[in-house]
């Protein structure tokens, strides 16, 4: 039996999606023009997938930023924190932050990943319980399996069935309960009732943990989040970010409003034992920061974009997965014919996720856009007149797909 034997159900999937077209879950562009375009071969793409938000990624302060800390510091860091000490933009970062959420402590890390996997393991020991929504992204679950504590989870965005789950679980022996859910959800794009988590979750004693990872710099009249747009962001315990989104850079952040938090720097593994963020990306999410608090006019074109095109697939009676937001998940019958659909849009010119299980709620095959601020109008109506199409051609589309699967039989 070989080591890999047990891949063999994933290579049959993958093994279908080569036979319908391309592999949507290794793209290469052979350039990235500017935040809403690509090139592959001698053909644009207009870009519906990145994740990129505010459009900050060709930002002109961002980029110098970037530029002259290279020049100042080099290339990386070549160690931890803790090893090889903070550079005085890691601390200035962290201050930024920190300031801008109106709490007292806020760690940085090198990826919005890892900043999960160290501050939820870091903060849940043995004792403790954590409750977790049933939706969580898969760094939230491996931040809980790097803990000795018990994890519940609860109905996706059910603030009722977390109070059930509480209310069964009573008083925990020597421990506290963390809850953990997400401010917008990265695959659906719903928004979670977090005033109603927070009554819930203080009136049992415990820590509410939220990850902003798609919601920072988005939502909230400062680009704080979801919590910031509820009006509850003073009550919240712990928010998680991530720099590779809003921020145009990579890594991540937790801020916590218990001053206490800073002691979890001398215990996260994954802070300890992991070269810092570089100069460059730290620097340029320092700039991005100041783009989030002045954003309002990006905030609002990427609100009116993200109306504009909901309301246009839904006119067309696409299934979509939430309400508006800047992620719009549209739900296909299968895998197969995501991927099939996948690979018309793409050749027609319109770059979109395609998201599958197990990294999917529900088990779902979703064609998944993420708008830009720095999309257009015009923009917007070439995605709609892509999916129009789409529509149009699903027979031939369908008639296509049998022929090859057959075929390759």
């Amino acid at each position: 039996m070989s080591l890999f034997d047990k891949y063999a159900p994933l290579k049959t999937r993958v093994d279908m999606m080569m036979k319908i077209g391309k592999d949507a879950l290794g793209v290469q562009f052979d350039d990235i023009i500017d935040a809403t375009r690509g090139r592959i071969g001698n053909r644009e793409i207009l870009l519906a997938g990145t994740n990129n938000y505010l459009g900050l990624t060709f930002d002109e302060d961002c980029m110098s930023a970037a530029k002259k800390a290279v020049d100042d510091h080099g290339t990386g860091t070549t160690g931890s924190r803790v090893a090889n000490g903070s550079y005085s933009e890691h601390v200035d970062l962290e201050k930024a932050l920190a300031e801008h959420l109106g709490m007292p402590s806020c760690v940085v890390f090198t990826t919005g990943y890892q900043t999960n996997l160290a501050a939820i393991s870091g903060l849940a020991g043995d004792k403790d319980v954590i409750f977790m929504d049933a939706d969580a992204h898969a760094c939230i679950i491996d931040g809980t399996r790097l803990t000795g504590a018990s994890t519940i989870r609860f109905r996706h965005n059910n603030p009722e069935d977390l109070d059930k789950r509480l209310k069964r679980q009573g008083e925990i022996e020597g421990g506290n309960a963390l809850v953990v859910i997400e401010g917008m959800y990265s695959m659906f794009g719903d928004i979670a009732p977090i005033d109603e988590f927070l009554d819930v979750t203080h009136r049992y004693g415990g820590y509410l943990y939220i990850d902003e990872a798609h919601s920072y710099g988005v939502f909230g009249p400062t680009g704080c989040g979801i919590a910031e747009d509820q009006g509850v962001l003073d009550r919240v315990d712990f928010i998680s970010g991530t720099f590779s989104k809003s921020l145009a850079s990579v890594g991540g952040f937790c801020a916590s409003r218990h001053a206490e938090f800073e002691i979890l720097r001398k215990v996260m593994r994954p802070y300890m034992f992991t070269a810092s963020a570089t100069p460059s990306n730290i620097c340029a999410a320092l700039a991005a920061v100041e783009k989030v608090k002045q954003g309002d006019h990006l905030r609002a074109n990427l609100n009116i974009r993200a109306e504009q095109l909901h309301k246009g697939l839904a006119e067309m009676q696409y299934e979509l997965c939430a309400e508006a937001s800047p992620v719009i998940a549209v739900r296909r019958p299968n895998e197969a014919v995501a991927a099939m659909e996948w690979n018309w849009l793409i050749e027609n010119g319109v770059y979109v996720n395609l998201a599958v299980p197990p990294g999917t709620p529900q088990s779902s095959s979703l064609l998944r856009i993420s708008l830009s601020a720095a999309h257009t109008e015009e923009d917007i109506n070439t995605i709609l007149k892509a999916f129009a199409d789409l529509k149009d051609n699903q027979g031939a589309l369908m008639a296509g797909m049998a022929s090859k699967l057959q075929a390759a039989e």
